[in-house]
């Protein structure tokens, strides 16, 4: 996919909450949205005038609400908050109101497992890793090097008691090590890399062992540094190591809220998705632009196509704990039947719409820009967005499909997908800023990418709005044909996306150092 225009229409513009004519809390409209319930009196939905009812006011008055629902929890929307569950459940509600929709939440379990660790010895910092399913604690305590990679109970000698057993990784799993340690009496544990770098982020692999032994505090230290104080050890000199984790591991429940238009053909689906989770607990997290940006644009196509009759039923997703590994959609994609799987005619994912150094990304549904297209029908869905930016004199720039956002479910089971994206980490380069009123080259489309700062000052409001227009634009138009997107089988295209992220992916998806009980 190519830039489409060499036009860009001047709105650039941070939002704040400061203009109350701009902002209305409670979402009372005038007339409501949707009231008469029969679709038979309903108009069919006209995307060049649809896209008129979107209007910011709207959008930021579900910002604010989004606000007030993080100070339910610390100020995060983290999966299994308070500030979550408020949000899953104002979503639900005004849909509910509108009369136009079958709602349900759909409910699972999911354990939740975050922390972090710090590590000291004789007073020197040390860079330390946490292990996914670590438990919490504080050990000030000598290190005891452990015989062999501690894999047998043997390899850990009485004096290892009430100390932290300093282990070389290598041959069984961190939680056997760990297991052991703590059945030989350690009050924490230090496991060093056998390569000179890091360990990184690792797992214990399960909650618990209790064939072998209690878990204990536990980090990481990379090889050069655990063989440094090993060294030290065995030369006769006493090393006193500070270990302190600071973790959570529990089941949370958490819920995706489905709501399917009442109206239209329920065998060819149009299904529209965006995550309602902030990043992981931590000091002021909203998560206003990462995705409450598409969460809200999508629940506001929604109310408005309550007005509406349509020719395809559009079923909008708002998914949980993306920020977890896409766990939301991932469950909702395992959990579908064939038949139910084959109904699904298309699927269209908005995170990240608002960034506040923004630029207005499609994803490439045809590969001609990376290589990487997605199931036959997905490159008309890049088309119809195109095409919308292209007619407003708006420029337009593939994004990658890389399987890291909720689309990703979909792709492995074959339904054609799309979406759009304003850009999180990457810096924007000098053409890039000449392309998109406002940009500023060398500096991230998003700065505050989970940061505390991704509040509604974060949100760039004109992009915003056109962003969701361009959603409500496309939603609509496949809402009333599906001329483009092949109807025949699925077949599966893509292993890699339904992969579970590793804890070290999602360990950048964490605001501040500190973990909250939420």
């Amino acid at each position: 996919m190519k830039i489409i225009s060499v036009y860009v229409l001047a709105l650039v513009g941070v939002a704040t909450t400061q203009n109350s004519d701009l902002v209305r809390i409670g979402n009372n409209r005038g007339g409501g949205h949707g009231i008469d319930s029969h679709t038979h009196r309903k108009p069919f939905i006209v995307p060049s005038t649809f896209i008129h009812a979107v209007e910011a006011r709207n959008l930021l008055n579900h910002a604010n609400q989004f606000v007030k629902f993080s100070e339910l929890s610390n100020g995060t929307r983290a999966f299994g908050s308070k500030g979550h569950n408020a949000t899953v459940q104002y979503i639900k509600g005004l849909l509910d109101k509108t009369n136009a929709y079958t709602t349900e939440y759909q409910t699972f379990p999911y354990l939740y497992s975050e922390g972090n660790a710090a590590f000291s010895a004789n007073g020197t910092d040390y860079t330390t890793a946490w292990f996914t399913y670590g438990p919490a604690g504080d050990v000030t305590a000598p290190l005891q090097i452990v015989a062999g990679v501690g894999c047998e109970l043997d390899d850990y000698p009485p004096e290892v008691s009430g100390k932290i057993a300093l282990i070389l990784r290598g041959t069984c799993a961190f939680g056997i090590k760990t297991a052991l340690a703590g059945a030989a009496g350690a009050a924490g544990v230090i496991i060093y890399n056998n390569a000179e770098g890091s360990i990184g982020s690792g797992t214990l692999g399960e909650v618990s062992r209790p064939e072998l032994g209690p878990y204990v505090p536990v980090g990481s230290l990379s090889g050069t540094d655990g063989a440094s104080l090993a060294g030290v050890i065995t030369s006769g000199t006493q090393v006193i190591g500070k270990l302190h984790v600071n973790a959570i591991t529990d089941t949370r429940y958490s819920s995706n809220v489905i709501a399917t238009t009442k109206a239209g053909d329920k065998t060819n689906l149009v299904v529209a998705g965006g995550h309602t989770d902030s990043v992981a607990a931590g000091p002021i997290c909203n998560g206003i632009n990462d995705d409450g940006s598409g969460t809200m644009g999508l629940l506001e196509v929604a109310l408005l196509l309550a007005e509406y009759n349509v020719t395809s039923a559009v079923r909008f997703a708002f998914w949980t704990a993306e920020e977890f590994g896409l766990v939301g959609s991932t469950h909702y994609v395992a959990s579908l039947g064939d038949t139910e799987r084959q109904n699904i005619a298309l699927y269209l994912n908005f995170d990240m719409i608002a960034s506040p150094n923004a630029g207005y990304y499609i994803l490439d549904g045809d590969g001609s820009a990376f290589n990487s297209s997605g199931p036959a029908g997905s490159d008309h869905i890049e088309w119809t967005f195109e095409n919308f930016f292209y007619a407003h004199k708006l420029v337009s720039a593939p994004s990658a499909f890389t399987g890291r956002s909720d689309y990703g479910p979909f792709l492995t089971v074959g339904i054609p997908s799309g979406g759009l994206f304003t850009g999180s980490d990457g810096i924007m380069t000098a053409e890039q800023a000449q392309w998109w009123s406002g940009g500023v080259a060398g500096r991230a489309f998003d700065p505050c990418h989970h940061q505390a700062c991704d509040g509604i000052s974060n949100l760039n409001v004109p992009y915003w709005v056109w962003n969701t227009k361009a959603a409500a634009h496309t939603i609509a138009s496949y809402a009333l044909s599906l001329v483009g997107i092949p109807r025949g089988p699925r077949v599966a295209v893509r292993e890699f996306a339904l992969t579970k992220l590793s804890h070290d992916e999602r360990r950048h998806h964490t605001c501040g150092e500190e973990i909250f009980e939420l």
